[in-house]
């Protein structure tokens, strides 16, 4: 009888863990998970933003390198580094395009890579000073008449920062923006059961009913006075 009322409360007791318990299952998964999304938006820089700057100093590189091929061609490097430098001419020179290239790559790295701004206004800036500067030295300069480089720097130049701009319009700042959303969307939906209901209160814990053995047993100690004076009358 006393491991029949033994068994019957354990078991009525055991639902009560279980029940306080639910809210702590997922608990874990979600902590994990909140972690590695924000250490996800705590990362340095974007993919998309870290090819944006990739490209950019590509277009620097790619300049300067025709810019060298173009005084190597045209009479030595030494040589030409003095006609185009020292005796800067805006008509006859390639070195203002050249400083052109550092300008966009020295505004665009400290603007989308070290300030990680957010905005257009810098690559803006960058484009329209680019093709204000190259179609007016193409209108006023005498580069056509220089041979395949008086074609090639200025377009190569002009291309490579609509390029940037594209990039940056279309691909690097629509993408975060994308992400960000993405991220935060789950992070909401994964803290949404910790606001639901919390583990339950002293109030809501009451002792489990009295199972049918101890109901049997006052019976039984009921009844034994009663059998004791029956037998005693007999």
């Amino acid at each position: 009888m006393e491991g029949q009322r033994g068994g019957s409360s354990s078991g009525s007791y055991s639902q009560i863990p279980v029940r306080t318990g639910m809210g702590s299952v997922n608990s874990p998964a979600v902590s994990v998970r909140l972690e590695a999304y924000d250490i996800g938006e705590k990362k340095c820089i974007s993919d998309v933003r870290r090819t944006f700057c990739l490209f950019v100093t590509f277009d620097l590189l790619f300049v300067t390198m025709l810019w060298i091929i173009e005084l190597n061609v045209n009479g030595g490097i030494q040589n030409r580094l003095e006609q185009e430098v020292l005796h800067y001419d805006y008509h006859a020179s390639f070195f203002d395009i050249f400083l052109l290239a550092v300008f966009r790559f020295a505004v665009l790295i400290l603007a989308y890579a070290v300030c990680k701004l957010r905005h257009w206004w810098a690559i803006a800036i960058t484009t329209a000073v680019s093709c204000a500067f190259l179609i007016a030295k193409v209108i006023l300069s005498k580069l056509l008449s220089q041979g395949a480089f008086g074609y090639l720097l200025p377009i190569i130049s002009f291309v490579l920062a609509w390029i940037e701009t594209w990039l940056l319009d279309f691909k690097v700042l629509p993408q975060e923006i994308e992400d960000e959303n993405r991220h935060q969307s789950i992070i909401d939906t994964s803290r949404a059961p910790l606001l639901g209901p919390g583990p339950l209160s002293d109030g809501q814990f009451y002792s489990p009913p009295e199972s049918l053995a101890d109901s049997d047993e006052e019976l039984d100690d009921k009844h034994e006075p009663e059998k004791g004076l029956i037998t005693q009358m007999t």
